[in-house]
Parts: C-alpha cells; structure tokens; sequence
C-alpha cells in the first residue's frame, strides 16, 4: 500500500493519538496506544478496534480515542457497536462527523424521522454538510408524511449553486417512489445532469418508463447508454422484464430509508477516486448500514477495501451477495482479485476459470481471467482469454478498445509481435489518439527499431496529452536516446526522473543518457541507484555489467548500433 494513503487512513483512524500519551503513564495504557496506532497504520480495522478498546480501558472518556473507535468499527461493517461509542462521544460534547453520521444513520434505522428533523433543527447537533443536511430533511419530511416539503428540500438544493445535481437526481427518486412516474422521467431524461448517467440512475429510469408504459423506450435507453449488444445479469434480467407482460416495478428506492441510503451511495460513488478510500468506505458503509440488499453500496465498499489492502474484509463483502442475485457475478468477478492479492494465486485463477465455465457468455469474465493470467506472465494464455471476450463483441465499438490494448500488451509480452501490432492499431481505431496505446505502441516500434518517426511522433502526442505521466516521458526521452537526439533525451528524462524518483527503469535510463553525453560519473550513480530499487533480475544484471564495463562496451556485446552511430537511419 502507498505511504501517501497509509498515512491518511492513520490520521483518520487514530486522529492525534500522538498528541494523547506524549509520555504514556501506565506502560499497558502506553502498549495499547503504540499497537493501536501499528494497526492504524496498516490500515487493520480488526487490530485496531481491539486495541483502540483496551486504550479506552484506561481513558474511557478520550475523544480522539473514541473517533477512533467509530471509525474502526464502521470500516469493520460492525455497525451496532459503533452506535454506542457514537452516543458515548455526543455525550461529551465532541465534535466529530463519523459520529454524528453514526448517530443519523441509527435514528433512520430506526425510520424515527421527527427526531431526525428534531436533531436537524438543533443548533448544537453537528450538521453533516450542504449535500447531506438537506438531503436528509427532505427523505425525513417525505418519510413523516408531507411530500410538500420534501420536494421544498429538493428544490432548494437544485438552486445551489454547484449542488444542482444532488437535488435534482433525489427528487426524481421521491417522484418515482409516489407513483409520480410523469414527474420523474422529466427529471431523468437531465442529460446535463451526470448523475442521470450513472448505471444505477439509468436502470432507476428505466424502471420509471416501464411503469409509464414505455417498455421500448426503456430498452432504447438501456441500448444507448451500455450498447445493444452489452450483457451482464443485472442488465440481462432488467432486460427481460421489459420485455414481459408485467411493468418493471420501481425499486430504486422503495421507502424514506432507501432514500437516504442512496444519499450516502451516491456520494461514496463522487468521492470515490477524488477523497480518501476511507472517506468513500465510511459512506458506502452508512448506505450499507441503511439498506441491507444495496448490492451497489456492498460491492462499491468491497472494493474500496480492497484497495486499502483489507482483502479479507472485501472478501466477506463480496460474499454477501448471494447466488441468486443478478449482482453475484460482479462480486465473485471482484472476489478473484481479492484472492490473488492475499496471494492466494492459484484459488484466484481457479475461481476466475470457474466463472468462465459458468459465465462464459458474458465478456467481462473473459477478460478478469486475462488479466490474472497476464499478472502471472502467462501471456500466451491471457491473449486467448481476452480473445474470446473479443469473440462475443458482434460490433466493436469504441467502449471497446481496451480489449485489444489488453490484447497487444499480451501478444506482445508473448514474443509475437506480428499478432500485438494489429491489436493496438485496432485500440486506435477504436479510439483515436488514447494516450496510453500511442505510448505503449510507439515504445514498441522505437524498441524494434521499426517506424521511428511514425513512433516518436506517437509518443510526443501522448506527452501532450499527459504531460505529468513519468511513464509516458520515459517513453519519449527514450526515443530521443534511441534515435541520437541525447541532449534533449536528458532534458526529458530528467523530467521522468522526478515525476518516478524511485522507478528502476526510469533510474536506469536516466544512467544511459548521462552516459551519453559524456557525464560518466553520473550515469553510474544512477545505474547504482536503479540496482538499489528492485530491477528485475534480467535488468539487473545487465545493469551491473554497465557498472563493470561501460555502456559502450555492453552495446557491443549486444550487437545494438554503438551510441555514436545512433540517429543515421
């Protein structure tokens, strides 16, 4: 895990537990702090929730200690135990956000919407933010019998400046949810709204034209936003009840409660990427906490621990989801990567090849096979996993292009070049001037020594499209060097040297280019540097025979054009 986000989910967890016990005065008090503050660290729910217990053992009424807790608890999914420690810190007069949506979300629970809006009007209650607050009073009023002023909430929120979207996307669930179908695909068909294309606010839409008896207009929607011929079991069964006799029900949101999980849900999917995992985690825990069947709040927090290295609590998210449930096969699909992280490799493949066996006429099952194949460096193997996802696509279109990226990055790590080619000149077909495929594949034609101009001026195109991806300026400051244009291959490989100072590709390439123009001492610190960094094996030793011999020499026995005669042809 990074440091960068190990760090931020340590002050999230333990806040200023540094700050509590400068001098720790009971040498237990002191062992639990230390171990809390370890587990915080590694992002361990489960060892910090114990610890952080025996810390408040001895300090019962500790406020950081006791944020701490709740976070814990919540990252764990044990909501009824954050519920007390919530109460125990309110108490105290604390300010704290995780508690106070603890506190919300127990009370909606509860479906006590007049002490919800009773605590909204408090002035000493802490509210939540612009979004939330209103939000919130808008389900509650709908959930205490007056639609009036829900939409009021609604309404307001939709003026906002900035938070229009929020408004507008939930006052179409609470239209939908009344049986005010008219009102809420008026909303729906909002194209300037980016919440009406999420997948879930699609399929919510498409159940509201099912019940206006718009069955054909639903399964235009569907074919315009995922293409006629996607297909997943979510997509596959809502599909199918278009096509009955029977209107589609609405069951986006089925209640007050449902509304405001889907509060929480939609604003875990905005912060998701752009804030902290565990920000994301806490508010598709709360939707959770709220709706027991939101299979997208489940799967969304799933990954989202995955990603802060708790594969074994993803694990136990992605397994909530039964068999039964059109959304099964995204958490089994998710559940693979899991596996392969706790290292457990060959359970991972096993269960990804059982997915293909039992799924095989969907194309992303295909292509998660693919990609542990392409980790485990069979890529022979992977290429013909994402050929058949390949074969199930009738019109390849430009969503598609990442299946034949991944293809050629296959085919190509496979030794068969003559197969990789035509696949990322296809991505690019696909879609035009994606950075990542010019990249890779001018990288490849320079590295072959084949098509330079037409490569370089790939690779130049991709720096100007990301002109901060230390990657993409490897790529072109390698070009430089490839082709005798060494001056300004420092100039940019110096650049990729500081956007990935610890990269051992990047370090090493830096070294021949120093080399290059002659600053030998330099090269060999650099070249000293990458060996420092984890190269692999190969590299490696091609790094250190640099060390012994030089560049110039090492170019010879590899039988490469000599630095001098770079950049003729």
């Amino acid at each position: 895990m990074p440091p960068m986000r190990r760090a931020r989910i340590a002050l999230a967890l333990a806040g200023a537990l540094a700050a509590i016990f400068p001098v720790p005065a009971r040498a237990e008090l002191a062992g639990a702090y230390l171990a809390a503050r370890s587990a915080d660290i590694a992002t361990d729910f489960a060892p910090a929730r114990d610890y952080l217990v025996r810390a408040l053992g001895q300090d019962a009424t500790n406020p950081e200690l006791l944020d701490a807790l709740i976070t814990a608890y919540v990252g764990l999914g044990e909501f009824d135990s954050a519920v007390p420690v919530a109460r125990r810190l309110a108490s105290l007069g604390a300010q704290s956000q995780i508690a106070a949506m603890t506190l919300l979300t127990a009370t909606l629970v509860q479906e006590d919407y007049a002490q919800v809006l009773a605590d909204l009007a408090d002035p000493e209650v802490r509210i939540l933010g612009p979004v939330i607050d209103p939000l919130v009073r808008g389900w509650a009023h709908l959930g205490a019998g007056s639609m009036a002023q829900a939409l009021e909430e609604f309404d307001k929120l939709s003026k906002t400046q900035g938070l229009e979207v929020f408004g507008l996307y939930h006052k179409a669930l609470a239209l939908g949810m009344v049986g005010d179908f008219e009102g809420a695909d008026a909303l729906f068909r909002d194209a300037q709204n980016p919440l009406m294309g999420m997948r879930r606010a699609v399929f919510a839409h498409a159940q509201v034209l099912s019940q206006l008896d718009r069955d054909d207009a639903a399964l235009a929607r569907l074919d315009d936003l995922f293409g006629a011929s996607a297909t997943d079991p979510e997509l596959d069964a809502l599909r199918a009840g278009l096509r009955a006799e029977a209107p589609v029900p609405f069951d986006t949101v089925r209640s007050p409660r449902d509304g405001m999980a889907e509060v929480f849900y939609v604003l875990a999917v905005v912060f998701q990427g752009d804030a902290p995992d565990l920000q994301t985690l806490v508010h598709a825990r709360m939707a959770e906490f709220l709706r027991a069947d939101h299979a997208d709040a489940i799967l969304l927090s799933a990954a989202v621990l995955d990603a802060l290295g708790q594969e074994e609590l993803a694990i136990a998210a992605y397994d909530r989801i039964g068999t039964d449930r059109p959304a099964h096969l995204a958490a089994a699909t998710g559940k693979t990567q899991a596996l392969y992280k706790l290292d457990r490799k060959a359970d991972a493949i096993a269960a990804a090849e059982d997915l293909v066996r039992s799924h095989g006429q969907y194309l992303s099952v295909h292509v998660a096979l693919g990609d542990l194949l392409r980790r485990e460096e069979r890529y022979a193997d992977a290429a013909d996993a994402y050929s058949r996802a390949i074969s199930l696509v009738d019109a390849p279109d430009e969503r598609h292009w990442g299946l034949y990226y991944s293809r050629g990055i296959a085919w190509e790590q496979a030794k068969q070049w003559d197969k990789a080619e035509p696949d990322f000149r296809k991505a690019l077909e696909l879609r035009p001037e994606q950075p990542q495929v010019l990249n890779y594949l001018g990288y490849s034609l320079l590295d072959r020594n084949d098509k330079i101009p037409e490569a370089l001026g790939m690779i130049e195109r991709a720096v100007a499209q990301r002109p901060d991806d230390g990657y993409i300026i490897d790529s072109l400051a390698w070009g430089y060097f490839l082709t005798g244009r060494y001056d300004e291959a420092v100039i940019q490989m110096e650049r990729a040297s500081l956007l990935m100072p610890v990269d051992p590709i990047v370090t090493d390439h830096l070294g021949d280019v120093y080399w290059a123009v002659g600053r030998l001492s330099e090269a060999r610190f650099q070249w000293h540097r990458a060996l420092s960094f984890g190269p692999t094996e190969q590299d490696a030793a091609r790094i250190r025979r640099k060390l012994e011999i030089g560049l110039d020499d090492v170019l010879a026995e590899e039988g490469l054009p000599a630095l001098s005669e770079r950049g003729r042809k």
